[in-house]
């Protein structure tokens, strides 16, 4: 419970990060931000903690009370927008891709998966968001050093470099109902949009 997500916004309600239980009740203990309920009602720790003993949701269990867990804060005083951009790795590919084989559209653990370059690098081809995609190991040997035309193989999408957003930084299964009205809706569709064989 201590480590599942919190989705915390600036003060002008915009995303700016996902935090684990723990940081966000201390977060709302030492006044820096303020919980928000279903129906957008702020409140500091005092009011969340006596609302907490009302609602029998989802509780922290402390040895004087149990406090209700928040889901969204929003902070008191930060304004900015972070500038972030996701940083190309693999974990973040088999993210965007979903875990799933960009040539055949199988859905495989991650063991069975690894990365291929679209326009191979013996052909000029670069390490980048928009020439690697996810691949089973039985397409990435049938393709070799071609590319997916000279392979006579098919890309369920083309690559692309993914926009930041507070799903990808957590997992992406890690949303919660009540986040849904504050993050980008095209966004929050390709996290979650389940990826078709053809």
């Amino acid at each position: 419970m201590l480590n599942s997500a919190v989705l915390v916004l600036n003060r002008h309600y915009q995303p700016v990060h996902v935090t684990n239980v723990k940081r966000a009740v201390s977060l709302l203990y030492q006044g820096v931000a303020r919980a928000l309920d279903e129906r957008y009602r702020l409140y500091d720790f005092a009011d969340w903690a006596s609302l907490s003993e009302a609602v029998g949701e989802e509780t922290l269990r402390t040895t004087a009370r149990g406090i209700r867990v928040p889901r969204v804060l929003v902070l008191s005083v930060f304004e900015k927008l972070p500038r972030m951009r996701v940083r190309f790795s693999r974990l973040n590919i088999y993210a965007r891709d979903g875990d799933t084989c960009q040539y055949c559209g199988r859905r495989r653990r991650r063991s069975e998966l690894n990365l291929d370059h679209v326009v191979p690098r013996s052909q000029g081809g670069a390490t980048c968001w928009e020439n690697v995609v996810c691949s089973c190991i039985g397409c990435n040997l049938k393709k070799g050093g071609r590319t997916p035309a000279q392979a006579n193989m098919a890309l369920l999408r083309a690559p692309f470099r993914p926009k930041w957003t507070p799903l990808l930084r957590g997992s992406p299964l890690s949303a919660h109902r009540t986040w849904l009205p504050f993050l980008n809706l095209a966004d929050a569709a390709y996290w979650n949009v389940e990826l078709s064989d053809g």
